[in-house]
């Protein structure tokens, strides 16, 4: 897992491009402090106390290797312990598309459709994340 894909994950995808610009990686993620937040760009307290507990559950979550055990190090860098504790899971793949995206494309402005975009997106996310905290599996 990236960075990004991390902060999508937490629906702070909007700090991405601030985690990217500051060279935020896994080896400074778990040091990270809220006046860091703060720094970072990060100004809404309710965000910063987010992104703490989420670093905190890394630490805590069995099996998965936290980004201070490999300092510097990408987070594939543990393959040999990982193979260890692999399981099989059920994985559930989901694909959306906004339709009439591609003739909303050649009407809006760039700026404008990506602002149109990214609210459907926070709509799904909305609905997957509802979905995953009460359990609900939608087929």
């Amino acid at each position: 897992m990236d960075i990004a894909a991390w902060l999508w994950g937490l629906a702070l995808e909007r700090y991405e491009t601030d985690f990217r610009d500051d060279e935020i990686d896994w080896a400074v993620l778990p040091k990270l402090t809220a006046n860091d937040f703060k720094d970072i760009g990060v100004t809404a307290v309710g965000h910063r106390r987010k992104l703490l507990e989420a670093i905190a559950q890394l630490r805590a979550t069995p099996g998965t290797p936290s980004p201070s055990e490999h300092p510097g190090a990408p987070p594939h860098a543990g393959k040999a312990r990982a193979a260890a504790e692999a399981e099989r899971r059920q994985l559930t793949i989901m694909f959306c598309d906004l339709v009439g995206s591609t003739p909303l494309a050649t009407r809006l402005d760039p700026e404008d459709l990506r602002d149109v975009i990214g609210a459907y997106y926070r709509a799904d996310v909305e609905v997957i994340v509802s979905s995953h905290r009460n359990g609900e599996v939608r087929r």
